[in-house]
């Protein structure tokens, strides 16, 4: 099994470039499955979960192309089967968001119930009974979702989310893109990946109004057409490659990217003292050699906090000046990079959903084990700046959301390297 070897103790220095968001590109790819016609995908993370999706596309039978500038081309007309199977779902939880284009589409789908990473509970409920809402019936057994649309079209209606949920929403979105009539979701997420899904689905043809607010309003078409779409940023890397800049002292320029999706991150790096500026599609920070200030940050859905960035900014609390409070409010098991960093010599005490990080002058490099994707990126910029070399272990979560982490590192000054 790989991991990654880190030797503390440089500061960050220098840019890279910020990759496609695999949170906007998963369902984009879902997507689709939706065109009457070839579309095609720009700006796609070369990822391992973006693969995954790529071949699950391909077992139902969606041609699939990679052109020379990487963009992506699909196209559905020979598709043969609306099952997703276990061997390819279990892997991934967005694998999930395939359910409401095939039954928009094809008016079936067996989707086996997913897998992902253990940071919590994230149930399918609000998929299902989405779906029940549209005119779909829906039954799970012997872990699939087994689903039908009777009549074969189905119908617009109005849902109201009961907890806020991006693939939820996604979900629902895409179903309703080809209902008949009109459909509103309300109390719908706001994050900037289903603005990025509802533009790529209205530069198919679909009739969506309200993206970026908790309610959309849907009028549903007959078909939709193919067309070129170029994923969003990816704000959540973005932010991380600031912290670790702001984390050893230094300054990353990170191209590519908008500083408008991370407003309320770049607040919070803003008030531990970093120099944040920022352009049109880029953002550097600088923190001149500082230590940075501990900061306090509450999780919850856009455009507060995002639970995606907590892991982070705990490290960044552990080597701050002061004491930095950290509530988690999305998922209830989100704090298991705590004890791997307290084996580092970082001052973290939780209780409940609320980390008190006690900051220190420096870590301690120690063998660490990563447990879920936003956990293991916050031991890599643990290590960047505990003394001695520490072993990452279990990075196959990383991977999944970081695209060639130790090359952007390593151009960043970084002493990283992959090892087995």
């Amino acid at each position: 099994m790989e991991k990654l070897r880190i030797e503390g103790g440089r500061r960050l220095d220098g840019e890279i470039r910020i990759s496609g968001a695999k949170n906007s590109a998963l369902p984009i790819l879902a997507a689709t499955l939706l065109a009457d016609g070839v579309m095609q995908v720009g700006n796609l993370p070369h990822l391992h979960d973006i693969t995954t999706m790529l071949e699950l596309l391909g077992c139902m039978g969606v041609q699939v192309a990679i052109n020379e500038d990487m963009s992506v081309e699909t196209d559905c007309a020979d598709m043969k089967s609306c099952v997703a199977p276990y061997d390819l779902v279990r892997t991934m939880r967005a694998s999930i968001l395939v359910l409401g284009p095939l039954l928009a589409r094809y008016g079936k789908a067996e989707v086996s119930l997913p897998g992902g990473c253990a940071i919590g509970s994230r149930p399918v409920d609000l998929h299902l009974r989405g779906m029940e809402a549209l005119g779909a019936e829906v039954d799970v057994l012997d872990g699939y979702i087994k689903a039908h649309v009777p009549g074969g079209r189905l119908k617009g209606a109005e849902f109201y989310c009961d907890t806020v949920t991006v693939t939820g929403t996604e979900n629902i979105l895409m179903a309703a893109v080809l209902a008949e009539g009109r459909s509103i979701i309300k109390n719908a997420a706001r994050e900037p990946e289903v603005v990025d899904l509802a533009n790529c689905l209205i530069a198919m043809g679909a009739k969506i109004e309200g993206a970026g607010t908790d309610t959309l309003v849907i009028d549903g078409v007959e078909k939709l057409h193919g067309c070129h779409f170029d994923v969003l940023p990816d704000r959540i890397e973005t932010g991380t490659y600031l912290v670790a800049a702001a984390v050893t002292g230094g300054r990353v320029k990170c191209k590519d990217t908008d500083p408008l999706l991370l407003e309320a991150v770049l607040d919070k790096l803003r008030e531990c003292g970093a120099e944040v500026t920022t352009g049109k599609d880029w953002i550097e920070l600088n923190m001149h050699g500082r230590r940075p200030k501990a900061v306090d940050i509450c999780t919850a859905p856009h455009p507060a906090f995002p639970t995606d960035m907590q892991a982070q900014f705990v490290v960044l609390n552990a080597i701050a000046e002061g004491v930095g409070r950290v509530i988690e409010t999305v998922f209830e098991n989100r704090f298991m990079h705590a004890q791997e960093l307290v084996r580092m010599g970082a001052d973290i005490h939780v209780e409940g959903n609320t980390a008190i990080v006690t900051g220190k002058e420096g870590l301690s490099a120690a063998p660490v084990m990563a447990t879920d994707l936003r956990a293991s990126a916050s031991l890599v910029i643990a290590a960047l700046v505990a003394v001695g070399e520490t072993d990452v272990d279990r990075i196959y979560h990383i991977d999944r959301g970081y695209e060639c982490i130790e090359e952007k590192l390593q151009m960043l000054g970084a002493n990283i390297r992959r090892v087995q």
